[in-house]
């Protein structure tokens, strides 16, 4: 059996949706699995044997006709028994009405039903604690009846090699090794994923008073400048505890020092995102605009938590549209102040760290 499943879009949305490709190699172990991605996510997959080849969907593939064509006619040539479109969007569907394949499944849309042979329902709520983004993954495989049971958690794989370097790198930083580690996820994709940097400044504060801990940021060189609003807004004994230097070269050293850490807390991303396909446990400040019930995956109270300003001011949120949400995510933010949730960041922080005082 031949099989193709795509995901373009995003890293955190390739790790979710690799979970796809675990189940089917789960329930049939001798199948050609490949997994059509962005270039820019395939750090993600590293190391994944559920997966045999990774098809790139590139820059040229969006910017010419010509190219996807390409693309599809390649897809095409390898003659798949089945498709499995975990992203659904125009790029794909080209892929797909080209692809020939014999079976393909996607979610059920208007528009867009007669390019698949199964048409899953696009669930708006979800039934469990798994969240949609993993709900709506899994569902795609229902119509395929698996002899298996399904196993909802993405993987991460570090090699030893990696951990290694992960270690040293934490040694030549002199991280003190008899405190735990937080990891802090300090940016979001954009300006309106990203929690105002006066207030997170407060977030680390409040993490730094809590615990005698090590607390690490996640930012790329091109955002040292709001990572240094962060830190320059934080109290002085507080940036005693922050390693601000300790940095990774590229998301697969990113993916080792995360390894290292003991939990992550901040806005939501593909960096949360891995940090629980590496069994760490998280807390997430989302976005106003972002719908929590989608990416609050795993939430269990315990060991993953997250906040949303609708969980404290509903009023806020009263008859406006996605598209009015997102307009108005950064005047909404400066509503959402820290103290809301410090009890609970305090509770998750209780519930993960054992003191080392």
């Amino acid at each position: 059996m031949k099989i193709l499943v795509i995901q373009q879009k995003m890293i955190g949305d390739v790790l979710v949706s690799s979970i796809i490709c675990n189940n089917l190699r789960i329930a049939y172990p001798d199948a050609q699995i490949d997994y059509l991605v962005y270039a820019s996510t395939t750090p993600v997959l590293e190391g994944n044997s559920s997966i045999d080849t990774i098809i790139l969907f590139e820059e040229k593939h969006r910017k010419s006709k010509k190219e996807l064509l390409k693309l599809g006619l390649q897809l095409r040539n390898e003659k798949y028994d089945l498709l499995i479109d975990a992203y659904s969007k125009l790029e794909s569907w080209i892929l797909v009405l080209l692809s020939n394949a014999k079976r393909k499944i996607s979610y059920k849309k208007p528009g867009r039903n007669f390019l698949y042979t199964d048409n899953v329902p696009f669930e708006p709520f979800p039934k469990t604690n798994l969240g949609l983004a993993i709900e709506r993954r899994l569902s795609l495989l229902e119509p395929l009846n698996l002899p298996v049971k399904t196993d909802p958690v993405p993987k991460l794989f570090v090699s030893d090699k990696e951990n290694n370097e992960a270690i040293a790198l934490f040694e030549k930083h002199k991280v003190q090794k008899d405190r735990k580690t937080v990891m802090i996820s300090l940016l979001g994709s954009e300006k309106i994923k990203t929690y105002p940097l006066d207030f997170m400044s407060k977030v680390v504060d409040y993490i730094a008073d809590h615990e005698d801990v090590n607390i690490l940021f996640n930012y790329f060189p091109k955002q040292i400048n709001e990572a240094k609003v962060v830190f320059d807004g934080c109290k002085p004994s507080t940036q005693e505890k922050i390693y601000f230097d300790l940095l990774g070269n590229d998301l697969r050293s990113f993916i080792a020092i995360m390894n290292q850490c003991n939990l992550i807390i901040g806005n939501d991303g593909g960096a949360i995102n891995m940090a629980k396909a590496l069994n760490k446990p998280s807390f997430i400040i989302f976005s106003p605009w972002i719908e929590k019930k989608i990416w609050a995956t795993f939430e269990d109270g315990v060991h993953h938590l997250s906040v949303h300003l609708y969980d404290f001011r509903p009023d806020l949120f009263e008859h406006k549209t996605e598209k009015t949400l997102k307009k108005e995510s950064l005047s909404l933010y400066q509503e959402f102040k820290p103290e809301f949730f410090k009890d609970k960041m305090e509770l998750f922080l209780n519930q993960n760290l054992i003191s080392t005082k």
